[in-house]
């Protein structure tokens, strides 16, 4: 007959044995030291004053009354040591670590988990499309000793690898790899959709498709300009980051161009006298302050063309024109007497 329990080595009470109390009350001890097991402590030092009935787990390097013990659990009761071999896949909750451990067959180690989580929430509840949920005032990823990358692979061209930007819940900004392979960094507008205000494609060329640039001029037939007049624009070429016409001027040439943001500006005017009489063209913002202009020129020989450009302050909802003084005829048209603009910042 088998004369202890196949898992934990508890005796038997045999037909024959006398004294049957006593394998009887060890087996009770053994039991009531493993099942719900705490170690007060795991460690390879046994303790001068343990409290009675108290587990210890015992490191891998033991010394003193635990040598030759690693990775067994010491228990001690009426004065001695009591050990036990555990087997792999115990449990035990770690006291002074507040931890809880497993027994891999040879030693103690911090239990993890089993297996990989479908979801994991800190703080906060995790569901099928945010499997790992943080809430918190902030996060920290840190190298181990050297290097450290952040990865977010998506699966083909066309899917999102990014990191989206939210304020109560709503997308704000985005910046990743949105439906193609280009970084990108966009917007949310007002609408409810979305802008790129920067891409960076393969070759490494950043585009600002959104900057505020416009090449505009009247679409008009030469005209003589009564001095202090304004002119504006009919047409353009381009007009990209919000740039649009506005207010048609009282001369009846064209109307005014609007500034989309507040930004430094690059402005280039051009003008082509069609007589050789005095000519200077100014651009004026809001109808009272020039800011670039061609100063004063004689109009000699006719139909060369002049160009000024300046750096200017602009707010948005400044409105451009242009500001005329001499008795020459003007050549309005595209690259005759016209204006360039762009933002710098």
């Amino acid at each position: 007959m088998q004369e202890q329990t196949t898992r934990l080595g508890l005796p038997y009470i045999l037909p024959s044995q006398a004294q049957k109390h006593v394998p009887h009350n060890e087996a009770l001890e053994t039991l009531d030291a493993l099942v719900q097991l705490v170690l007060a402590t795991i460690g390879n030092i046994a303790p001068a004053t343990p409290e009675d009935g108290a587990c210890y787990g015992i490191g891998a390097s033991p010394s003193g009354p635990w040598s030759a013990r690693a990775g067994m659990i010491a228990r001690w009761s009426g004065g001695a040591w009591q050990f036990i071999q555990p087997r792999k896949g115990w449990l035990a909750w770690c006291a002074d670590e507040n931890r809880l451990y497993v027994h891999d067959g040879g030693a103690w180690t911090r239990f993890t988990h089993i297996g990989p989580l479908q979801t994991l929430g800190v703080n906060t509840t995790p569901d099928e499309t945010n499997r790992l949920a943080l809430a918190s005032d902030a996060c920290l990823l840190t190298h181990d000793g050297g290097d450290h990358r952040l990865k977010i692979n998506k699966a083909d061209e066309g899917d999102t690898a990014s990191v989206v930007f939210q304020s109560d819940w709503a997308g704000q900004a985005e910046l990743g790899l949105a439906g193609n392979n280009d970084f990108s960094i966009k917007v949310a507008i007002g609408s409810g959709g979305w802008v790129t205000a920067l891409a960076i494609g393969n070759t490494g060329h950043v585009a600002t498709p959104l900057r505020p640039a416009a090449h505009a001029w009247a679409n008009v037939a030469p005209t003589a300009m009564a001095v202090g007049s304004l002119s504006g624009f009919t047409d353009t070429e381009f007009a990209t980051g919000g740039f649009a016409l506005g207010t048609p001027l009282p001369s009846g040439i064209g109307s005014t161009l609007v500034v989309p943001t507040s930004a430094y500006y690059l402005v280039c005017v051009g003008a082509m006298p069609a007589s050789t009489s005095p000519i200077t063209v100014d651009v004026i913002v809001n109808g009272t302050k020039m800011v670039v202009g061609t100063g004063y020129h004689s109009g000699t020989p006719a139909n060369r063309r002049i160009c000024a450009s300046g750096i200017v302050p602009l707010a948005e909802g400044d409105w451009l024109a242009l500001h005329h003084q001499g008795n020459a005829v003007i050549d309005f048209g595209f690259n005759k007497t016209d204006l360039s603009i762009i933002a710098l910042t």
